[in-house]
């Protein structure tokens, strides 16, 4: 984790110098070509707290903890035709430990209770402001010890004549899902001078697994203190959408492996009000509806509201709540039947309902943080409960240089 912290500082000190070198020789006049516009730096850390681990099939510790790094720097320039052209690369570590993986072994003593997740990310957008039109294409990769993904995306958007914009945005992430079962389901393995190998170097295999997003929005601005957003995803998944190392006890206390579909289709479909309630307080509110062929059905709400405490500083309370049925394939500990065809325990595709809470202090002064480039520093914290006794909280740190 101090190797994450050490790489991060350092990238924003090379990136911070040469923001600096940029903005003195682009001063003098306006852009055409690329140039650096802005950086961003989010660290968070997150814990977590419960009992109902789906490793050791609905029962056990659920106890997490994910220290997160992510860097974005965004490049901004005007082509011949008046077009502006934006490109954003970005990298994300993560670093995560997990109590429950220790019990993929029933011994308790796997291989790893930790893992590092890392997911690259390239955005290229083209906006027409004549024409209100713009063109977005995105590639993505993440990699962690068990997974892989990649993704591809392509969007657009146009605007009306009357200060509202269509949106439309198509996603296909590939990804490949590492085998690795519970020690009981693991075969012994063959050593290359003879003998067996106990597990200790298995050559795990990979299951592929396909998600395709199609997402429609509209918004309107409705009059000089509202705006509205009206939001539609259509999700399709296909291929291995559980994961291997999942326990299912059933009522005689035998177990196996999770099963689940090979298909999932989900259909969210989300509100968003702002109100502008005078100069110092906004009101976020946001509505979501959502349903999937497994037997889910959940419902979304939330409010912020942004208060500026004066014209550089602003504090921002937020909560959401949120309200979920059980999958119909979903049983807890030693409560399936073994002529189920379907079954999974565990409890993110149980009936639950969730309170999240918090609030975020926004620094942003006109000649920047201390008269340096920091634009803005945000700092927010957020405690969350779960009927199923799951607790977490998280608390980040946002910084944008500009």
């Amino acid at each position: 984790m101090k190797k994450i912290c050490l790489t991060v500082i350092g990238m924003y000190l090379m990136l911070l110098h040469a923001f600096s070198q940029i903005a003195k020789d682009t001063a003098a006049y306006k852009p055409r070509k690329l140039r650096l516009d802005e950086i961003n730096l989010v660290s968070s850390y997150y814990t977590q707290t419960g009992d109902h681990s789906a490793i050791q099939g609905g029962i056990g510790s659920e106890k997490v903890t994910d220290f997160a790094n992510g860097l974005e720097v965004k490049w901004v320039g005007w082509d011949a035709h008046e077009r502006k052209n934006t490109l954003t690369a970005g990298i994300g570590v993560d670093h995560h430990t997990a109590a429950s993986q220790a019990y993929i072994s029933k011994t308790g003593a796997s291989r790893r209770t930790d893992g590092m997740r890392i997911y690259p990310s390239l955005d290229w957008t083209r906006e027409n402001e004549k024409k209100g039109t713009s063109l977005s294409l995105g590639a993505y990769y993440s990699n962690e010890f068990n997974y892989q993904s990649m993704g591809l995306s392509a969007g657009g958007t146009i605007k009306t004549k009357h200060n509202g914009e269509f949106g439309l945005k198509l996603s296909s992430y590939f990804d490949q899902v590492k085998l690795i079962f519970p020690s009981e389901f693991e075969p012994a393995y063959p050593l290359a001078g003879g003998g067996r190998n106990e597990r200790e170097h298995p050559a795990y295999g990979s299951s592929p697994r396909q998600t395709y997003t199609a997402s429609f929005s509209f918004s309107q601005i409705i009059n000089t203190r509202l705006q509205a957003s009206l939001l539609l995803d259509l999700v399709e998944q296909h291929g291995y959408l559980g994961l291997p190392f999942h326990r299912v006890y059933f009522t005689d206390l035998t177990d196996a492996v999770e099963n689940l579909p090979s298909n999932r289709f989900k259909l969210p479909l989300g509100l968003r009000l702002n109100y502008f309630l005078g100069d110092k307080v906004i009101l976020r509110s946001y509505y979501r509806w959502y349903i999937d062929d497994w037997g889910i059905r959940s419902h979304t709400a939330s409010l912020e509201v942004p208060v500026k405490i004066t014209p550089f500083f602003s504090v921002s309370p937020f909560y959401r709540y949120y309200i979920q049925t059980a999958s119909d394939y979903f049983a807890p500990y030693a409560q399936h039947l073994k002529t189920d065809q379907y079954y999974t325990s565990n409890y993110a595709l149980s009936a639950f309902s969730s309170n999240f809470f918090g609030a975020g202090i926004r620094l942003a002064p006109p000649n920047g943080v201390f008269g340096t480039h920091l634009n803005s520093l945000e700092i927010r914290y957020g405690h969350y409960t779960q009927t199923t006794d799951l607790i977490s909280d998280v608390i980040s740190l946002h910084l944008q240089f500009r």
